[in-house]
């Protein structure tokens, strides 16, 4: 969830902006790609700081991003190049540039604000509008699909494990009870139904919508592929930095950066190591960087913004 619209203005910095520049320690002649560009915020951050020779591949499966991001970025022209493209297939884009390496990877998972913000897109449970929550509207099942296609077993799975709603079972029970749902305000009505008046600080249906996300980008399952591939294509030195918005991603990226960064990975008490791992990165700093309150203050969606920082040995 990295940028942040007032009305019609400029978009603001996004998230950890100076610190994820920063993290990617960005130099003349460096190659980079911003995996997540949305707006291109990051974007023209990394390509001012690698002046006057830094080059930047941006990926993105949002069409209208891109169509800002180049925008945004035109005081760079001919030393970026845009992609519709997941960052999945970062390696074949990569390629497809003839760069075999990059000095540094960015990658700022979630939901942008812009998105958020875009009614039409069926992200937020605050208008009523069709349920789609797809990045790339031009392909794969759409929300709407999901909740009226899926099992209830399925759906109740999927709310548990990537919303961690307690009331997973109930919802999943209420949706397919009343389905065909078609809009955001009727998914959003139905949890706040099943929550009743005690609803606590947050809108009930919060962790829902963020599941159903979730599953219809493959968010986790995709992050997952992409960590080892973005690590191989770092040169020795290079930087992945990664912005998690979500306990769930951030345990991903915490749990394979740990990993990564030992040299072996037997159990303690195995006397002799024979699974022959060697560590591949280290850890930039141990814990997260987290924005600051100033930060917070003039955007509250960046609350929960976690950096993790890894370099390539």
């Amino acid at each position: 969830m990295s940028e942040n619209k007032e009305g019609s203005g400029a978009p603001h910095l996004p998230v950890l902006y100076q610190p994820s520049i920063d993290a990617l320690q960005p130099h003349d002649g460096g190659r980079y790609v911003d995996a997540t560009v949305g707006a291109g915020g990051h974007a023209h951050g990394i390509l001012q700081a690698s002046s006057p020779g830094g080059e930047l591949l941006g990926l993105d499966r949002d069409k209208n991003a891109l169509s800002i991001a180049e925008k945004r970025l035109a005081d760079f022209t001919g030393r970026f190049y845009l992609r519709h493209s997941s960052y999945a297939q970062m390696k074949t884009e990569v390629g497809n540039l003839g760069w075999t390496s990059v000095d540094g990877i960015l990658m700022d998972l979630g939901l942008s604000s812009m998105q958020l913000d875009t009614p039409e897109r069926g992200f937020s449970f605050r208008t009523d509008t069709p349920l789609d929550m797809r990045f790339d509207q031009s392909t794969g099942l759409s929300a709407a699909d999901l909740v009226n296609s899926y099992r209830e077993d399925e759906i109740a799975d999927i709310i548990w494990e990537y919303g961690e709603e307690p009331k997973s079972r109930k919802i999943a029970s209420a949706i397919v009870r009343s389905r065909p749902i078609t809009t955001t305000g009727q998914l959003a009505a139905l949890v706040a139904r099943v929550y009743g008046p005690n609803r606590g600080e947050h809108h009930p249906a919060t962790r829902t919508f963020q599941a159903i996300r979730i599953a219809v980008n493959d968010e986790l399952g995709t992050l997952q592929k992409t960590l080892p591939m973005a690590i191989s294509l770092l040169k020795p030195g290079g930087r992945l930095a990664i912005i998690t918005f979500h306990s769930l991603e951030d345990r991903i990226v915490k749990h394979f950066f740990q990993m990564e960064s030992k040299d072996c990975l037997c159990p303690p008490s195995q006397p002799v190591c024979t699974c022959g791992h060697k560590a591949s990165i280290k850890m930039a700093q141990r814990k997260p960087v987290n924005p600051s309150q100033e930060e917070i203050k003039e955007n509250p969606r960046s609350r929960s913004a976690r950096l993790r920082i890894a370099e390539k040995l």
